[in-house]
């Protein structure tokens, strides 16, 4: 979790009218109450109430989240220590032998809150780690495939840990010195007074070591591009488009920081005949007049490749859809009925056709007044 700039600027106590030692209830309450007040559907064209129904949200965010809210009163508490100090982010402003920015509360709260910039929950001195890069990579499936789910095997290059060195970075038979410009801590202190901040030693880029006999393999990075296959299992009903998260199959991490994720984004195939629609399967079937005019029991498929039966009433219009339970993707099958009108017609065909108009009273665009 980040601190923001804002919350050195903002009370956000003050903006939802509560003490500082209010309970999540009667924070919540207070938010809840405002919330209907400023709401902009309550206060139409009034630039002010959507200002304050803002403000109200974004300090309802900070304080709603007890993780959030204790970090937030952290900075409030090392804000007025630098304020008695003379130092920014307090009424004494920056002048004085304190002097905070923004940047550095990362380093004040970096122990506290488990992170920093040596890496998470890292001891000081330590060197600093590096999660290694998220990767991306594309499957395709089958229509059924992505239906039913299934495990299956993705073949990609990409950063691995190198063979040679084993990640080291270092020619076999060597290893990494330590940094002499910061003692292997991968950090320099700067004293500021009250405060000691660090920053990542220039030297080794807070690595703590640096490599001198480098690997020929990598060129001493630790890393090479290789082939490597992932096992995947693909939970059944994935969607065109979703991303599958695999956590710790992307990059490799540097001195020790851990992998990086793995997305996975799914592209599923068209089929021939069905459609989805969240988890119901969709399918278009196709009848003549005649079975739509005086009803029938017309046979439809299914994904499972058996066939059910579905009755459709006389007088059934195109476009009317019939529901058959469980037969889809967690869902139910929708059959869609299409109309079809022959391109030619045979001469009884004709007749009889022609009969129908003959016996027909009226016209369905009589409504239409033309």
């Amino acid at each position: 979790m980040e601190p923001q700039r804002e919350w050195f600027e903002k009370d956000y106590y003050e903006v939802l009218g509560v003490a500082e030692n209010a309970s999540a209830k009667e924070i919540t309450k207070e938010y809840r109450t405002l919330a209907r007040e400023l709401h902009p559907d309550a206060n139409p064209d009034n630039a002010r109430a959507e200002e304050r129904f803002k403000e109200v949200s974004a300090a309802y965010d900070v304080l709603g989240d007890e993780e959030k809210r204790s970090a937030y009163d952290e900075v409030r508490r090392l804000g007025q220590m630098a304020g008695a100090f003379g130092g920014a982010g307090g009424p004494g402003g920056p002048a004085g032998g304190f002097n905070v920015g923004f940047d550095d509360i990362g380093d004040l709260l970096g122990g506290l809150f488990g992170r920093g910039r040596r890496g998470g929950g890292a001891p000081p001195g330590a060197p600093r780690q590096e999660r290694g890069a998220d990767l991306e990579a594309d499957l395709h499936l089958d229509f059924e495939d992505a239906v039913r789910g299934l495990e299956t095997t993705i073949h990609l290059t990409s950063d691995a840990p190198c063979s040679t060195c084993s990640g080291t970075g270092s020619a076999p038979g060597s290893a990494p010195s330590r940094c002499g410009q910061c003692d292997g801590t991968g950090v320099l202190d700067d004293n500021q007074g009250l405060f000691s901040l660090s920053r990542p030693c220039p030297g080794c880029s807070g690595r703590g070591s640096v490599v001198t006999d480098p690997c020929t393999t990598c060129r001493g990075t630790g890393v090479e591009r290789r082939p490597r296959d992932v096992r995947v299992r693909i939970p059944a009903g994935v969607k065109e488009g979703q991303k599958i998260r695999l956590k710790g199959r992307g990059g490799p991490g540097r001195v020790g920081g851990p992998p990086g994720d793995l997305f996975v984004r799914v592209h599923v195939d068209a089929h021939p005949l069905f459609g989805r629609a969240g988890d119901d399967l969709t399918i278009t079937v196709p009848v003549t007049f005649a079975e739509a005019a005086l009803g029938a029991d017309i046979r439809v498929p299914t994904l499972d490749g058996d066939a059910v039966t579905i009755r459709i009433p006389p007088g059934t219009r195109p476009g009317r859809t019939f529901r058959v339970k469980g037969r889809g993707a967690g869902g139910d099958l929708l059959a869609t009925i299409d109309v079809t009108v022959p391109e030619e017609l045979t001469e009884q065909q004709r007749a009889a056709v022609e009969a129908l108009a003959a016996a027909s009273t009226g016209s369905p665009r009589d409504h239409l007044g033309v």
